[in-house]
């Protein structure tokens, strides 16, 4: 059963009639018909007298989806890495300074950092990576409402009533992950993490779990994941490849930049997966690939292509090199493997970041 698509016209010729008057009043023409649709959904939901709730959770919800956009636009063109960690680590803790290095030498190399804008390793993502360099993304808990003293009445702070608004612009905004260790919300955002990337809801990032030398926190987990899970058959053997484990914050860096030393972004044209890279690839790195990922290739072969008619539409980083070709739409694990060995195999060491932009959403209808 397919889900609900937006509608276009709410069917009344003189809502129908105005609807296009105000849009054109206020619109941007590149858009109108999202928008249209958008203002077609709100009057169903007044027509079909849905409960108050319901309209507020809908309310709060875009504007809050707005106000991320506005603190994100301005940096459309830096890349950004998300933290999550305890609220309750404290300073004098070696995850905080590892945290505290990480989110420095992440800066360094000219990448920027997210985080829940909390105390503990939040705040110590903000204090490595600096203020200039730090976004604060806020959940207002009637226990917690402020954001930590590194990021507190920054512009570069969103906060956020819904735990499902927060966790969509954690996922929608950044180009890589770093998980350090916490309680239940770290695991519950973790595992969603994971989830996403595995079922292809979410773009194949870089996830690093990091902590300190002496701790037994992410290797239990990983035991607890491949005796449990994988010896269980409750996920695949390569979905253990969607993560890397260090001590080293220097190692979790080069592994986040080094996977986008050519790869950039994927993105689905008709029943086509798209990847595009800075380098171009030779005949026998592209043999190697689909030698080596043949179990995710549903039909034909991977190769070399020019921008597809949707990326010439939507001038679409029309300045990349591509590949095309037919993905099985099941093996969505394997597209981080396979992003990291286009980099290994045409990358030139640049670990800078550049204006990565990413989507792999089907286009079924838009």
């Amino acid at each position: 059963m397919n889900p609900p698509r937006p509608r276009r016209n709410f069917g009344h010729e003189n809502i129908d009639q105005h609807l296009t008057e105000l849009i054109a009043m206020v619109g941007n023409d590149h858009n109108d018909d999202l928008v249209r649709s958008l203002l077609v959904t709100v009057l169903d939901m007044d027509e079909a007298d849905i409960d108050r709730l319901e309209l507020k959770i809908a309310s709060q919800t875009l504007a809050e989806m707005l106000h991320a956009w506005r603190v994100f636009s301005p940096y459309d063109d830096r890349a950004k890495v998300t933290l999550f960690g305890s609220a309750r680590t404290k300073p004098d803790h070696p995850d905080y300074q590892l945290t505290v290095d990480f989110g420095r030498i992440m800066a360094e190399r000219d990448w920027m950092a997210i985080t829940g804008a909390g105390p503990g390793i939040m705040q110590a993502g903000i204090e490595g990576a600096g203020r200039q360099n730090a976004f604060g993304v806020n959940i207002v808990l009637p226990f917690e409402q402020e954001a930590n003293r590194a990021i507190a009445g920054d512009d570069k702070l969103a906060s956020f009533r819904y735990f499902f608004t927060r966790k969509l612009t954690f996922m929608k905004e950044t180009d890589a992950f770093a998980l350090l260790p916490g309680g239940f919300g770290t695991l519950d955002e973790t595992f969603e993490l994971l989830t996403l990337v595995q079922t292809g809801k979410s773009d194949p990032v870089p996830i690093v779990m990091l902590d300190h030398v002496d701790s037994t926190y992410w290797s239990a987990w990983q035991q607890f994941v491949e005796s449990e899970l994988g010896d269980r058959n409750m996920i695949s053997s390569h979905d253990t490849d969607l993560y890397l484990h260090t001590h080293d914050p220097v190692a979790a860096a080069d592994y986040i930049c080094s996977y986008y030393s050519s790869y950039h972004s994927m993105r689905y044209v008709g029943n086509q997966l798209v990847i595009r890279m800075r380098h171009q690839l030779d005949e026998d790195a592209i043999a190697t690939l689909n030698d080596e990922f043949a179990d995710i290739i549903a039909e034909g072969s991977i190769e070399a292509i020019g921008a597809t008619k949707a990326e010439q539409r939507d001038g679409d980083r029309l300045d990349l090199h591509r590949l095309g070709f037919r993905f099985d739409n099941r093996g969505f694990a394997r597209l981080v493997s396979l992003a990291r060995r286009v980099s290994s195999l045409s990358g030139d060491g640049d670990q800078s970041a550049r204006g990565l932009r990413h989507d792999i959403s089907p286009e079924v209808y838009l």
